[in-house]
């Protein structure tokens, strides 16, 4: 065996993971990270089989995680999921003491807001199709994949609603379709129509369907309805199938787009493209609407997730007087 070539045991016990992971229906991403963090448990511990450790190896693993490589504690709990799906779900091993391991809380932060007038600006020094992805992710608070993953059959210009089909969570919600995007919008359909029929004319592999809907209905990911309102404009190989296909834009691209638009701006704030939904949620909340409504178009299980944006509106009101106003002769 050469050199850093894993073991055969290895490379089946990884295809078991997949196999499992695929089977349940986790994301691209989560298959990705579990991968991860179960090849670096099993090369950590010198190639020994999972079956063959327990509570000891899974502290020490986690204990290394924290002491030496000083990850955080979000970074914890995936390690400490990997390894939870790999007993539970793959071999099938439920031990007592996997539920005895603590996992660090995130403390809890209060997250960036950009105020109407530095949205305004972001949004003014954007252009072309990442400044309409830009404005439809602040206009209906989703997230990044939620509004890159957009699917034609899901925006309806008759009610103006927006359906944002597996969500976090893998639920569906519906948020409001903007009046004032929806010319923009149809305009992007028509390019993501001409596309498509490109597409079609050259017989590609179609897009990407959830789940086994493909070997139901072998033509639909053909379809006009299932295509991307934001398609990529090259093609690339499924990971999963191996089927070269359009795949949505890549989201790397609105990042890069709105970071320059922040420096552009002059905002000093750190900013991220998640920024745009905790702006929408407080913006709402600034103009009276019911905190409940709120929690359902971002869709948060629980309203607690939804109450961070009310110790935000708290700071940015600014409504205690501070005793330092009270003070005279003081004036700078």
């Amino acid at each position: 065996m050469k050199p850093g070539t894993p073991p055969l045991l290895s490379i089946r016990l990884l295809d078991q993971v997949r196999e499992r992971i695929r089977y349940l229906h986790y994301s691209l991403s989560t298959e990705k990270t579990y991968l991860y963090w179960i090849r670096f448990y099993i090369r950590w511990h010198g190639l020994k089989h999972p079956r063959d450790m327990g509570a000891k190896e899974v502290e020490t693993f986690l204990s290394m995680m924290a002491t030496e490589r000083k990850v955080s504690a979000s970074t914890h709990n995936q390690a400490l999921s990997a390894l939870l799906f790999l007993y539970r779900e793959v071999l099938n091993i439920e031990l007592p003491w996997l539920n005895d391991i603590n996992r660090p809380t995130s403390p809890r932060r209060i997250p960036s807001v950009l105020t109407k007038d530095e949205v305004a600006g972001v949004l003014a020094s954007m252009e072309g199709e990442t400044a309409l992805l830009a404005r439809l992710l602040y206009g209906t608070g989703m997230r990044l994949m939620e509004g890159i993953r957009l699917r034609i059959k899901d925006v309806d210009f008759e009610r103006h609603v927006i359906i944002v089909r597996q969500a976090k969570g893998n639920k569906d919600r519906v948020v409001m379709l903007p009046h004032s995007l929806a010319p923009a919008l149809r305009r992007q359909m028509l390019a993501a129509r001409a596309v498509w029929e490109a597409d079609r004319r050259a017989q590609r592999g179609g897009v990407e369907t959830p789940h086994a809907l493909e070997a139901k209905y072998p033509q639909v990911g053909h379809t006009w309805g299932w295509f991307w309102m934001f398609p990529s404009p090259t093609y690339s190989v499924d990971p999963r199938s191996g089927v070269e296909r359009r795949q949505h834009l890549y989201e790397d691209r609105l990042q890069r787009a709105l970071k320059r638009a922040v420096l552009q701006a002059g905002i000093g704030k750190p900013v991220s493209v998640h920024t745009l939904r905790h702006s929408f949620a407080t913006h709402l909340l600034q103009s009276g609407t019911d905190i409940r409504t709120v929690q359902e178009l971002l869709g948060h299980s629980d309203v607690s997730t939804t109450m961070i944006y009310t110790h935000v509106l708290k700071v940015a009101a600014g409504g205690t007087a501070s005793p330092l106003d009270a003070l005279t002769g003081l004036a700078g």
